[in-house]
């Protein structure tokens, strides 16, 4: 797979020549950073959405084009969606907690406040996850109403479904991440394998539950102005 970004025109004021290559992280990280700037110059705050598949970058990305921007003296806050999953006493209740990461067992409608609220350049706290202990931390993240980029990375945030599709209008960069399937699946069972679980666990778990979420990111996926190739190598 050739690793390009492709663009929607409508949308992007930085343009690619086709064909060109994006095949590391520096270089991903420097497009999106390009476009985050170019939008400053008419935008007091810019929310930027990372979407794709579980393990497919989005974390990596969204922490690396944080640093750039911090180092060109642009603040910049990163919220993960994954703060807004129910917790696992509610996912229990429920008897869903299998299927824990799949749409409909997070928080959508809280999601939805805290982005409309960011939109609007409320002061707002969100909530981190630590996967570690799969468990969501209530207001760790402080968004301050001056801070102008704010970077949420998560699953569903282009997702043609009830309630996930409300976000769409609400970001003004959207980026996804763009995976082959045999390497999310190796990617999601090494995930669990370093959580300490045994091979077949760790293979159960993956396929069980992950790769049909990646599956229906993949086929659900709305349009975004950047696809970008989930599988850069690193040139620093």
């Amino acid at each position: 797979m050739i690793a390009v970004a492709h663009f929607l025109p409508i949308n992007l004021a930085i343009h690619i020549k086709a064909g060109c290559a994006l095949n590391n992280l520096t270089e991903h990280v420097n497009t999106v950073a390009e476009h985050i700037h170019a939008l400053r110059e008419t935008k007091s705050r810019i929310v930027v959405a990372i979407a794709g598949a579980p393990a497919s970058g989005k974390s990596t990305l969204a922490a690396e084009v944080a640093r750039r921007l911090t180092g060109q003296k642009c603040a910049c806050v990163v919220v993960p969606m994954d703060g807004f999953h129910l917790d696992n006493l509610i996912l229990d209740a429920l008897g869903i907690r299998a299927r824990k990461g799949a749409p409909d067992t997070f928080d959508i409608g809280g999601f939805l406040r805290i982005i409309r609220a960011i939109k609007d350049e409320t002061h707002v706290y969100a909530p981190s996850f630590d996967r570690s202990r799969d468990l969501s931390l209530a207001a760790a993240i402080s968004v301050p109403a001056e801070c102008p980029v704010v970077i949420v990375e998560g699953n569903y945030l282009m997702f043609d479904a009830d309630g996930w599709r409300d976000l769409a209008p609400l970001w003004d960069v959207t980026v996804r991440l763009d995976v082959p399937m045999p390497e999310l699946r190796a990617r999601l069972i090494q995930r669990w394998l370093s959580l300490n679980h045994s091979p077949a666990v760790a293979t159960r778990r993956a396929e069980g539950n992950d790769i049909p979420n990646a599956q229906a990111v993949a086929d659900l996926a709305l349009p975004s102005d950047m696809i970008l190739d989930g599988q850069p190598q690193r040139t620093m």
